[in-house]
C-alpha cells in the first residue's frame, strides 16, 4: 500500500532533467522520481538527456536503451529532436532546464492543462519564501507554470525525505555489525578511534592545507575519497595517481579512495562518517539527513553570488549555537568555499566537537518536523487540478 491514495488526476507525472556538468540535477530528480513512484504510487517518466550520470548513481541503468524501468521509475531517453508524447497530467521541468517545443505544444493541446511545475534550486535565502509557488503564463500558449523551491522554511516546499530514511538511519547507526560489515564492503578495516570523515566535492586546493591539519594533529584520521573531482587536488598532494581501493598513510591521516558510490551507499557512507564534506544541493541534504557534522562546498557562481547563498544557509545552520562553536563552523566553511584554509581553522572545529555534532542531530530533527519535499509538490498540485 502507499502512503496516499493517489488523486487519478494526478496519477502520471513527467520530470524533464538536463544534466549541466555534474550529477546533483539528476541525483535530485531521480530521488523524488523514485519517491513519488515508491510511496504515493504515482507512474513517473523521467526524460533525460545524458544516461550515463544517471548509471553513475544506479549501475543497472542500460546506456543505450530508449526507455527503460529503473528502481520503479520509467526512464526515458530524452533526445532532440524531441519526439511528441501525450503529456502527463503533472509536469515537472528540473532547474529551469527548458522543455521541448514540441511538448509545450501537446500540453497547450490539452483539455485539461497539466500542472506544470518549475523545480528550482535549494536554497536558504529569505526571498524564496516570497516566490514559492508563484505563477507565471507562458507568453504565447495557454498554459501556466508555478515555481516550486525547496527550502529549510515553513513557507517553501521542504527537502526530499524517503518515508523510511531516518528509521534507516537510526537503524544502522544502533548496530556496530552493520557498520562494521559496511566498511568491509568498501574493502576498508575501519581503525577504532579514528574519526572517520568523507571527502566530497569540486576541485579545490585548499584541500593540501586541510590533509596537512589531518597528518599533523593528535587525532587520527580516516578520510575516504570517492572518485570525484576533488580527487585530483589530492593526486596532487600525495604527487602520484590514485584509483579506487588506493591508500596513503602520512602521520596521523590513513587515506583511501573509494569509487563512485551508488545513491544508497552513498547514504550510508554519510551515515557511517562523524563529519562529512559535500558539494551541490543532492549530497547537502543527504549529510543534513545524516545528522553529523558536515562542511558544504557551493557550486561556483559568477560575481561570487554562491558566497550569498553560502552565507544565507550558515546564517540558519549556526542559529543558537554558542559563539566559538558557530565561528570556528563558519570560518572553516567560508575558508573552504574561499579555497583557502587558515592556520588552526580545522583545530578550532575539532575542539567545538561534542557541541556541533549535538547541533547535527538537533538541526536534522527540526527539519524533519515539516513535510517531505515530494508529499508538498502533491499537496500543491492537487490545488490546481
Amino acid at each position: 500500500m502507499h502512503e496516499n491514495d493517489m488523486d487519478q488526476r494526478l496519477a502520471r507525472w513527467d520530470i524533464f532533467c538536463r544534466v549541466v556538468d555534474n550529477y546533483g540535477d539528476i541525483g535530485v530528480t531521480f530521488r523524488l522520481a523514485r519517491q513519488l513512484a515508491d510511496e504515493y504510487g504515482v507512474a513517473v517518466r523521467l526524460w533525460l538527456d545524458d544516461l550515463a550520470s544517471l548509471a553513475m548513481l544506479r549501475p543497472e541503468t542500460a546506456l543505450q536503451a530508449a526507455r527503460q524501468t529503473v528502481a520503479g521509475v520509467d526512464v526515458c531517453r530524452w533526445d532532440e529532436p524531441f519526439d511528441a508524447a501525450q503529456p502527463a497530467q503533472v509536469v515537472i521541468e528540473a532547474f529551469a532546464c527548458g522543455l521541448p517545443q514540441a511538448y509545450l505544444e501537446a500540453m497547450a493541446a490539452c483539455a485539461q492543462k497539466p500542472v506544470w511545475i518549475n523545480l528550482e534550486y535549494l536554497s536558504a535565502e529569505a526571498w524564496v519564501d516570497d516566490c514559492h509557488g508563484m505563477a507565471s503564463r507562458h507568453p504565447r500558449l495557454p498554459l501556466t507554470q508555478y515555481f516550486f523551491f525547496p527550502g529549510f522554511s515553513r513557507g517553501t516546499g521542504g527537502l526530499l525525505r524517503e518515508r523510511t530514511l531516518l528509521a534507516e538511519r537510526q537503524a544502522f547507526r544502533a548496530h556496530a555489525d552493520r557498520q562494521q560489515a559496511f566498511w568491509q564492503s568498501l574493502g576498508i578495516n575501519e581503525a577504532a578511534g579514528a574519526l572517520k570523515i568523507s571527502l566530497f566535492g569540486y576541485s579545490n586546493p585548499a584541500v593540501h592545507s586541510l590533509l596537512d591539519s589531518w597528518a599533523s594533529g593528535a587525532q587520527a584520521v580516516l578520510a575516504v575519497v570517492p572518485e570525484n573531482r576533488l580527487l585530483r587536488d589530492v593526486e596532487h598532494y600525495c604527487g602520484r595517481s590514485l584509483k579506487a581501493g588506493d591508500e596513503l598513510v602520512h602521520g596521523s591521516l590513513r587515506l583511501v579512495v573509494l569509487p563512485f558510490l551508488p545513491q544508497d551507499q552513498y547514504d550510508r557512507l554519510l551515515w557511517a562518517c562523524d563529519i562529512n564534506f559535500v558539494r551541490g544541493e543532492d549530497s547537502f541534504v543527504r549529510a543534513q539527513w545524516a545528522a553529523t557534522p558536515l562542511v558544504w562546498q557551493i557550486y561556483l557562481q559568477d560575481e561570487n553570488i554562491h558566497l550569498e547563498k553560502l552565507e544565507a544557509f550558515l546564517a540558519r545552520y549556526t542559529d543558537g549555537l554558542p559563539v566559538d562553536a558557530a565561528l570556528a563552523l563558519q570560518n572553516l566553511w567560508r575558508d573552504w568555499n574561499r579555497q583557502q584554509l587558515a592556520d588552526g581553522v580545522w583545530q578550532d572545529c575539532l575542539s567545538c566537537w561534542p557541541v556541533l555534532r549535538q547541533h547535527a542531530e538537533t538541526w536534522a530533527a527540526s527539519l524533519a518536523q515539516a513535510e517531505n519535499l515530494a508529499a508538498q509538490l502533491i499537496s500543491f498540485c492537487k490545488t490546481r487540478v
